[in-house]
């Protein structure tokens, strides 16, 4: 079964494919069609997700998975959060980011530089929608480490490991990530609800959380 992972960002599809596997479903991600920052209008990870989602579900017939993700930082009141890939406006790139993030938290001890990675991973499919939640715990340094992944990993520090999501291999990130228990727990509501196969009519959205 072939479904629509809605983003173009080839870090998230590599890590995507990674984490589901390819066994199940066939992951393709976006190529020709327009970017999703611009559906991203909802107030939550969730509702972001959802809408891109759905968006990219109803013009391409395909089951659509999309996912929402960003940094939440407790000193910051939770921002960047929803606005994580604009913090430093439109154009800027990964590392304009971090340079505001860490402008922003500058001079701050490191008992108070706690932060989260949050994901909210979405599919729909003909009959219905569901949405798997997870988050993960860490510190943001202040200056990068590690040369893998992308987006805040290189400042985002995972005390069980002892390392940034940057210094982790990509499998290592994969079992620890926000990203990777959302999706592994849609990969295994996948694997048992047999949606893919059977489409049902008037299923309802569901959001699971930890």
């Amino acid at each position: 079964m072939k479904v629509l992972l809605a983003t173009t960002n080839r870090g998230k599809i590599a890590e995507v494919r990674l984490i589901m596997g390819e066994r199940l479903i066939e992951v393709s991600g976006l190529t020709d069609t327009p970017a999703t920052a611009e559906l991203e209008t909802g107030s939550t990870f969730a509702e972001n997700a959802l809408l891109k989602a759905r968006y990219y579900h109803r013009i391409s017939s395909l089951p659509t998975i999309a996912d929402d993700s960003g940094l939440e930082v407790d000193a910051l009141g939770g921002a960047p959060g929803v606005y994580s890939a604009r913090y430093a406006g439109p154009a800027a790139d990964d590392a304009g980011r971090i340079a505001r993030l860490l402008n922003e938290m500058m001079g701050l001890a490191a008992s108070c530089r706690g932060a989260q990675f949050t994901c909210a991973a979405a599919i729909v499919w003909d009959g219905g929608e569901r949405v798997f939640q997870d988050r993960v715990r860490g510190l943001i340094l202040e200056s990068g480490r590690g040369s893998n992944g992308f987006g805040y990993d290189p400042v985002f520090f995972y005390e069980p490991l002892g390392k940034t999501f940057a210094e982790l291999a990509p499998s290592e990130k994969a079992t620890v990530s926000h990203r990777g228990m959302a999706f592994r727990r849609l990969a295994a509501w996948l694997s048992d609800s047999g949606v893919l196969d059977t489409p049902r009519s008037g299923d309802r959205i569901g959001t699971t959380a930890d």
